[in-house]
C-alpha cells in the first residue's frame, strides 16, 4: 500500500534519526503519544524525537500498513534494539489532517 508522503517522510527520516526532517511531517499542532506520554506542538515533537533517536539503538522492519479511514493509518513496525526486552512489534496509528501529521500514537 502506498503511504501518504508525510508518513513515508517521518517514518524514513526517523529511521535514519535525521531529526530535522522528520519534523516537517507535522503540523505546528500536532501530537504524538508515545510510552504513555504526550507530545504538544513541533517543538515538544522536536524534543521527543532528538530523545527517541539518541537513547537506543534499534532496527526497524515495516511488517505491515492498514488505512483505517480517510485520513487514518496504522502502520506496524517490528524493532530489534538495546531498548528493554529488546524486541517489539510497535503500531505507529497515524492521524492526517491534510498532508501533514496532526497525531501519532504510538503503542504496541
Amino acid at each position: 500500500m502506498n503511504l501518504p508522503p508525510a508518513i513515508t517522510t517521518y517514518l524514513t527520516a526517523h529511521n535514519a534519526r535525521d531529526v530535522d526532517r522528520a519534523i516537517t511531517s507535522y503540523a505546528p499542532d500536532a501530537t504524538v503519544i508515545d510510552d504513555g506520554r504526550s507530545h504538544h506542538g513541533t517543538d515538544e515533537i522536536r524534543e521527543w524525537l532528538a530523545g527517541a533517536a539518541s537513547e537506543y539503538t534499534y532496527t526497524t522492519e515495516l511488517i505491515s500498513v492498514t488505512r483505517l479511514g480517510e485520513d487514518r493509518y496504522d502502520v506496524v513496525q517490528h524493532l530489534e534494539g538495546d531498548f528493554p526486552g529488546g524486541v517489539v512489534d510497535l503500531h505507529y496509528r497515524f492521524t492526517l489532517r491534510g498532508s501533514a501529521i496532526v497525531r501519532l500514537v504510538i503503542e504496541p
